[in-house]
């Protein structure tokens, strides 16, 4: 119970300092914040000590082209944040995301079909 609250809380702080990032100045770093590995971390750490070197290895592996559907996301936001309402923009982004993270899913699955 504890390791949960601890995982809340980091997330918590999270949250709060994208808000006060976004707040100053330098408002752009808000969007370095989401991208700590906060859950990776957790991932990495539960794979690694349930699943062994070789499955921790296969996980950031497949974490580092699921780099690919987050810079689909970015690149929507970017062409669509001036030229839709804030709404549309995150919900296409978010859309593009799924859709992406689907295909590479998919890809993955058939090129990789034991996960490695």
């Amino acid at each position: 119970m504890f390791a949960l609250f601890l995982k809340s809380l980091l997330g918590a702080l999270a949250v709060l300092l994208i808000a006060l990032l976004s707040r100053s100045k330098s408002f752009f770093i808000a969007g370095l914040v989401p991208l700590f590995p906060t859950f990776a971390l957790i991932a990495h750490a539960i794979v690694g000590s349930e699943r062994g070197g070789a499955a921790l290895r296969t996980t950031a592996i497949f974490g580092l082209w699921s780099l690919l559907p987050y810079g689909v996301y970015l690149l929507v936001v970017a062409w669509l944040s001036l030229r839709c309402s804030l709404g549309l923009t995150l919900a296409s982004a978010t859309a593009a995301w799924l859709g992406s993270a689907g295909l590479l899913l998919l890809a993955w699955s058939r090129l990789f079909p034991q996960g490695n």
